[in-house]
């Protein structure tokens, strides 16, 4: 990284840091993320030089993932373990509903991509309202033909969307409603300790080096927390993360986040940008619903359900329940599991529906 490019960096990073006291001292949900992704989104928008550095976003990935993976006791684990079928439930309504909401955006926009083949428009409509990684779900339309640009716009809008509206709904819930959580889904009353922690960042940055290795999805996120849940469900974590490594893992998240919104990005359709915000706030009322339901059929806290069934990421959605103290294992579980089966099973569908992609 050049000179230029790592003062574009570091002044992100000032903003972002400083967005981030600005949410603080106005109390919002997820000061630490809020913050420097509306800072630096609107920034982006405007044409100021944003940078995210991608050794920080992998850094911050792996911090969270690690810090997630350490809720997962063996008491907690077995509670998870006996959920494996509201799990299933998930994600068949997650596929369920990313199918209804691409049936809906292939229909409402079909005059405006007319001049698509139709196999590309259906793969742009399809992979762009799947409720998965925006990353893989682009790759997985490139490989159709489809458009890829509205694709990646589809999930930045989606996933942004869901992580304004999703934290402030829970923190309202939580000041005027009381939420309580099974106590076993708190967190404990360990302390940071030196050794420990470094043995966590050792092992952790080896699971990490494991998932890279073998090429699976997300390996910074899904390494660490693999890794960590083992060593909490063993009983051998011994520590937790200092809560400044953890803001400061939410706050380049944050910043990842909001430099997708560059300036051009307004200009890319508007009208299905308009339509995948407003099928995005169906989704939402929609999984909302949901959540209450598993939350009626399983006894557990409505707030721990609505967020893991929200169409919203692992890291942001987990966050929150462990920033406000809403279940983080159960949501996590949740949200993981569904992004796996995502993953797996969208490409397979769309094959098993419209035929495979040709050869290059």
């Amino acid at each position: 990284m050049n000179v230029p490019e790592l003062t574009r960096v570091v002044l992100t990073l000032l903003a972002a840091w400083t967005a981030a006291q600005m949410c603080l001292w106005l109390r919002t949900p997820i000061p630490w993320m809020l913050g420097p992704l509306l800072v630096t989104a609107m920034a982006s928008v405007l044409g100021a030089p944003t940078r995210s550095a991608t050794y920080l976003r992998n850094g911050g990935q792996w911090v969270i993932g690690v810090a997630l993976g350490l809720y997962f006791t063996p008491q907690v684990s077995a509670l998870v373990v006996s959920l494996w079928w509201a799990v299933a439930l998930t994600v068949v309504w997650a596929l369920a509903l990313g199918a209804v909401f691409g049936l809906w955006l292939q229909r409402q926009h079909a005059a405006d991509f007319a001049h698509l083949p139709p196999k590309a428009w259906r793969a742009t409509s399809y992979f762009a309202s799947a409720i998965g990684g925006a990353s893989e779900m682009t790759l997985l339309a490139e490989r159709h033909g489809a458009r890829t640009d509205l694709v990646a716009a589809a999930h930045s809008v989606r996933l942004v969307i869901v992580v304004l509206s999703v934290p402030f709904a829970m923190q309202w819930a939580q000041s005027h409603w009381g939420l309580q959580v099974d106590p076993l889904l708190l967190p404990g009353t360990r302390a940071a300790e030196g050794v420990s922690l470094l043995w966590l960042a050792l092992v952790s940055a080896a699971g990490v080096g494991l998932m890279a290795w073998f090429k699976r999805t997300n390996p910074w996120f899904m390494g660490a927390l693999l890794v960590s849940m083992g060593l909490a469900l063993a009983g051998m974590s011994g520590t937790t993360l200092p809560t400044a490594l953890t803001n400061a893992a939410q706050l380049v998240i944050g910043v990842s986040l909001g430099v997708r919104f560059q300036r051009g990005f307004i200009h890319v359709a508007p009208r299905w940008l308009a339509s995948v915000a407003l099928g995005t706030l169906a989704m939402m009322a929609l999984s909302g619903g949901f959540g209450l339901f598993l939350a009626w059929a399983t006894g557990l806290q409505p707030a721990t359900l609505i967020l893991g069934t929200s169409p919203g990421g692992i890291a942001e959605m987990a966050i929150t329940a462990k920033v406000l103290q809403l279940g983080v294992p159960v949501v996590t579980a949740f949200q993981v599991c569904r992004l796996v089966a995502v993953l797996i099973l969208v490409g397979p569908l769309f094959n098993w529906l419209n035929g495979p992609p040709k050869a290059a």
